[in-house]
């Protein structure tokens, strides 16, 4: 799985030549390697005019949009897809990966879900639904050949929700699933905030948040300012406000509110609209394929329902991030990408060794 490892690439392929004589391996003193060069090997891929970008065709009872992928890489046995969270946020918080996800070989595709950034952003209601979202997500895979031989799906926060759903559906395409930061319960999920989070918090700040919120007044300057100091850098990024990641405040700042208020609700103290009662606790018994859920112990999510996903999943198992918090990519950012390098690497590794 890793760049040191593998067969020979051919010597006759004439592309995966070019990179290894490029002019920049030049100047980095050495040649590459051919694990190196395969990746980095875009022959017979129909993306290379775009930079690896396609936008994909997407069909709805509403009509024919398009959403926007890029894919970054090669490798015919890992090839991840990124969900988003959100919903409706962007896939610009991934682009973490773009330090770990390489050197580990693993292939890799930004996603951004209808009604996000680069993709289409129609202005109907009716789309915004978890089962429409799920049929996306097929219609993404099948346009980009990904199948149980090489498909991870790896959902974060709303796309934790998209990928259990999706798993729920369709595992039959899947090599591996990634549940990070997410429970597999609103209702649980709310408890937790309300009888954990909220005590934790000053109870002067607290107090104005929630009269902020008893009269809707969610999108005054005050009602942020509060959360940010007295919630978000203690629980979704633990790192002081004027430091958080650029790829993380672009991804936040381009949110598509509307969906955004019409699926999650307006309070950040909790969720509500339309994922208000979601609940799939007592169907995750039912995903067989294997399973890495990803917690941090500072968490909006509370990690022991976290690692009790991961049991009730046969083939699960649970990574915890000791110093990280919502944005664990970031603020505990090796514990996170060696949780999830390492599992792609066990899983990959599990698959040679099953008979076929």
């Amino acid at each position: 799985m890793g760049l040191v490892s593998g067969a020979d690439c051919p010597e006759s392929d004439l592309l995966s030549q070019a990179v290894l004589t490029c002019p920049e391996t030049k100047r980095m003193g050495r040649r590459l390697t051919d694990a190196e060069a395969r990746y980095l090997d875009n022959s017979g891929r129909d993306d290379v005019l775009s930079g690896g970008v396609k936008m994909i065709p997407i069909h709805t009872p509403k009509g024919d949009f398009k959403v926007w992928t890029k894919r970054v890489g090669n490798n015919p046995k890992a090839k991840v897809l990124l969900l988003h969270g959100g919903p409706a946020a962007t896939h610009e918080y991934w682009e973490a990966c773009d330090s770990y996800l390489p050197p580990a070989g693993v292939e890799y595709v930004y996603y951004d879900q209808l009604g996000s950034a680069y993709s289409d952003q129609p202005d109907d209601p009716d789309l915004w639904e978890i089962d429409r979202f799920v049929d996306e997500v097929e219609q993404v895979r099948n346009a980009l050949g990904l199948n149980g031989d090489n498909f991870y799906l790896v959902g974060h926060s709303w796309g934790g929700i998209l990928a259990i759903e999706y798993a729920l559906r369709f595992q039959q395409h899947l090599k591996g699933l990634v549940i990070s930061n997410m429970m597999a319960s609103v209702p649980a999920y709310n408890d937790y905030a309300n009888q954990v989070l909220k005590p934790r918090m000053d109870p002067v700040a607290l107090a104005e948040i929630e009269r902020i919120e008893a009269a809707g007044e969610y999108t005054q300057p005050r009602y942020m300012e509060l959360l940010m100091q007295h919630h978000y850098v203690d629980h979704v990024c633990r790192m002081p406000a004027d430091a958080w990641p650029d790829p993380v405040n672009r991804s936040f700042a381009r949110i598509n509110y509307p969906v955004y208020l019409l699926m999650q609700g307006p309070s950040e103290l909790g969720a509500g609209g339309k994922l208000l009662n979601w609940d799939r606790t007592r169907d995750l018994h039912r995903i067989s394929v294997p399973t890495l859920v990803i917690g941090a112990t500072h968490d909006t999510m509370d990690p022991h329902h976290m690692e009790m996903i991961a049991g009730r999943i046969p083939n699960g198992r649970f990574h915890l991030c000791p110093n990280g918090s919502h944005m664990a990519m970031y603020d505990d950012q090796h514990a996170y990408f060696e949780g999830l390098i390492g599992f792609i690497n066990d899983v990959d590794r599990d698959s040679q060794q099953s008979p076929t």
